[in-house]
């Protein structure tokens, strides 16, 4: 009976993996998304009015209005690839030096960004990377791997109680199961995400009139703001070093694009 559950448990993930297969704008990629970006935008909708309750907008007119320009500039040549998103652009009043999206289209940049942005080209760098998060549908994609490796971790405990393990054995194995699937999968396709939101987000900028060749002095100073960085076999991000060889590989085309548009 367990043999028959495990065996249907791993038929109907294939047949999920299958079904869900989509291509990412931009670069092709083959990615599957078990959950649409659609049915986790109302979710993230939610999610963005509570932060916005929850941390001060900021009311400079300076910041708002750049946001909203390069955020709308990027957006439209985004458009093809994701027509039904619902961009909003929200400035936070906080010293991070950061910036997010969530599916639908919410994006933020904390006002602490600019810091290190010194030019609309900057900004382009940064909310291209964001949109292209949202229009290349990485939280599905992301959501789905964690369902696969809950699916995986629920056929592997099927066939562990089928072995007749030990409790202990059974605790090792789940733990190098988690292990594995944390470095081994969820880490580097988070990297693989982060470097993808790179290449999509030069092209959206380039695209959108921005000159591309801004992003490498922009990472540089990004980079020289880091206290200390994890190794990249554990980090959810590409190391500097990996950044700007692949953006570096990519700014010819990215150069072409803005001259050419």
């Amino acid at each position: 009976m367990k043999s028959k559950l495990a065996h249907l448990l791993s038929a109907l993930l294939l047949g999920l993996f299958l079904a869900g297969c989509t291509t990412v704008p931009q670069t092709g990629r083959s990615a599957f998304h078990l959950v649409s970006p659609d049915a986790l935008a109302s979710t993230a909708a939610a999610q963005f009015g509570e932060i916005k309750q929850k941390t001060p907008i900021s009311r400079d007119p300076k910041l708002n209005s750049m946001v909203q320009r390069v955020g709308d500039r990027i957006a439209y040549v985004a458009a093809p690839d994701l027509p039904n998103a619902n961009w909003e652009f929200v400035v936070f009043d906080d010293d991070q030096i950061n910036a997010f999206a969530m599916p639908g289209g919410k994006v933020a940049v904390y006002s602490g960004l600019f810091k290190v942005v010194q030019s609309e080209a900057d900004l382009a760098i940064v909310m291209g990377h964001e949109i292209a998060h949202v229009v290349a549908g990485h939280s599905a994609e992301r959501v789905s791997q964690q369902m696969l490796a809950a699916g995986g971790a629920l056929a592997l405990q099927i066939g562990a109680n089928q072995a007749e393990l030990s409790s202990s054995e059974k605790q090792i194995l789940m733990a190098a199961y988690g292990a594995g699937a944390t470095v081994g999968v969820m880490l580097p396709y988070s990297r693989l995400h982060e470097s993808e939101a790179d290449e999509i987000g030069l092209i959206y900028a380039a695209k959108a009139g921005y000159d591309p060749r801004a992003a490498i002095p922009f990472w540089q100073r990004m980079e020289a703001q880091k206290q200390i960085s994890p190794p990249e076999l554990l980090s959810t991000h590409p190391s500097d070093s990996t950044r700007m060889r692949k953006l570096n590989a990519l700014m010819p085309r990215a150069v072409q694009i803005y001259q050419n548009r």
